[in-house]
């Protein structure tokens, strides 16, 4: 059973993708009117950029909800936090980069951008994984082994429901061409 702000953090996740993730919904329409429909333009750039914003300072909230922290322990715990989060956004700008570049080119795809698309893909979300590993290990220090793995399952919970809205946002590859 999610605890109720971690329900809360779906409910704004959801809501804030919705409102302003600018990639086209995969619809019957035919693909010259979908061509050019990806993010292109800085308005675009701007709403990713403080979609990014709102969900990392509710990534800090419901963290803070969640993982019951002494004070001693806070003290020693956000630095760190804030720290991870702030390595995250290299390989989340990775992340982002490649659903622009897939959003541009998804029904034009050529078998060798299906491929890269895979590779990078595969890539970004190690590089994720590996990043909150060496976190749990920096957590550990300060923290209990059960709160790090509270955190670890609260991040990961975040980073999975941005991923299945992502998902329910970007088309599938058009195999017809």
């Amino acid at each position: 059973m999610l605890n109720p702000c971690i329900k809360t953090a779906c409910g704004v996740v959801t809501l804030l993708l919705a409102v302003t993730l600018p990639i086209p919904a995969q619809t019957s329409q035919a693909p010259s009117a979908q061509a050019g429909a990806g993010p292109s333009n800085s308005a675009s750039d701007q709403n990713i950029e403080m979609l990014r914003k709102d969900l990392r300072a509710q990534r800090k909230q419901i963290t803070a909800q969640n993982v019951n922290l002494t004070a001693d322990e806070a003290v020693k715990f956000w630095p760190i936090f804030d720290q991870y989060r702030q390595e995250a956004i290299k390989p989340n700008d990775a992340r982002w980069a490649l659903i622009k570049d897939y959003a541009t080119n998804y029904n034009t795809m050529t078998d060798a951008q299906a491929q890269d698309y895979i590779k990078r893909s595969t890539e970004i979300e190690q590089q994720l994984i590996a990043l909150r590993m060496k976190y749990v290990a920096v957590f550990e220090k300060v923290i209990s082994p059960k709160k790090t793995a509270l955190w670890y399952q609260i991040d990961h919970r975040i980073d999975l429901l941005i991923s299945l809205q992502l998902s329910s946002q970007i088309p599938v590859v058009d195999t017809s061409k």
